[in-house]
C-alpha cells in the first residue's frame, strides 16, 4: 500500500466516526466550534472548520446537540454546543458497536500468520 492510499484510508475512517468523536468531546462539557476542531486537530483527526460546521448543523438537526448563544470578550458572539440526552444515548451506542469492531478489526490484524502465507498477508 503506497502513503497515499493509507491517507484515504484514515480520511474515510475519520469521517465514519467524527460526530461521535464530536460528541465525545461534548460530553465533557459545552464547547464552541473552533474549540471542537482544535481538540481534534490535537490527535490523528484532524479536520478543519469547513468541515466541523456542517457536521454541528447535522447534530442539531438530529437534536443531539443544542445550542446558545454567549458574548465574547474576542469578538462577535460565539454558538456554544451541548450534548443532548439524545446525542448521549447515540454516543453510548456507538461506543457499544465501535468496541465490537474494533476487536473484531484488531483480531484480524494482529491475528496469527496463516500456515503457507509466511508473510502474513
Amino acid at each position: 500500500m503506497v502513503a497515499s492510499e493509507t491517507r484515504d484510508s484514515l480520511t474515510e475512517l475519520r469521517r465514519g466516526v467524527l460526530e461521535f468523536c464530536v460528541l465525545a468531546i461534548l460530553r465533557g462539557g459545552e464547547s464552541y466550534g473552533f474549540d471542537i476542531v482544535r481538540e481534534l486537530s490535537s490527535g490523528e483527526l484532524l479536520t478543519s472548520e469547513g468541515t466541523i460546521y456542517p457536521l454541528l448543523s447535522r447534530l442539531r438537526r438530529q437534536e443531539w446537540v443544542t445550542t446558545t448563544w454567549r458574548e465574547s470578550d474576542a469578538g462577535p458572539p460565539r454558538r456554544y454546543y451541548r450534548i443532548t440526552d439524545r446525542g448521549g444515548r447515540a454516543l453510548d451506542t456507538f461506543a457499544t458497536d465501535w468496541t465490537r469492531f474494533r476487536v473484531a478489526v484488531d483480531g484480524l490484524l494482529g491475528g496469527e500468520v496463516r500456515e503457507g502465507d509466511a508473510d502474513g498477508h
